[in-house]
């Protein structure tokens, strides 16, 4: 089980250039239907230098710059009793196609509730473009079911 001496512990770093075909795949795989996110007519008509990148690919993209299974090993939880518990983001500026996006994924938080039945790990991504500006941060709380 992870515990506290993970946090602060890096699980993964890399980088993924962000490419139109898969924004439009995306768009198309969940219902996305304003011409902003497919059309780069439209989106340079917006004010975009390319089509942006929708708000949750992001994690999408973090999936490919780590390793599920040496990450699981690392914290120590069964792949069968975990579930997601939550998601969160926070934006500081647009990722558009063309981009090579940074992500570094650092364990945050290491705790229990419900007296050790529900174990909590929380991990923060902070993502930079090819200028190392700051895009965003995310957030992923993982939930081990234990007893």
């Amino acid at each position: 089980m992870a515990d506290k001496s993970l946090i602060g512990r890096r699980m993964s770093q890399g980088a993924v250039d962000v490419e139109k075909g898969r924004l439009r795949f995306f768009a198309k795989a969940i219902g996305e239907t304003d011409p902003l996110y497919i059309d780069e007519a439209a989106a340079r008509g917006a004010g975009h230098p390319d089509l942006p990148v929708p708000p949750t690919f992001l994690m999408c993209l973090n999936t490919e710059v780590g390793d599920l299974v040496e990450s699981l090993k690392v914290l120590q939880v069964d792949l069968g009793r975990i579930l997601h518990a939550e998601q969160a983001f926070d934006y500081h500026r647009m990722a558009y196609a063309g981009d090579r996006l940074h992500f570094e994924t650092t364990v945050a938080d290491v705790y229990d509730k419900k007296g050790g039945a529900l174990h909590f790990v929380v991990q923060k991504t902070r993502v930079t473009n090819q200028r190392d500006e700051h895009v965003a941060d995310l957030s992923s709380t993982l939930v081990e079911r234990r007893g």
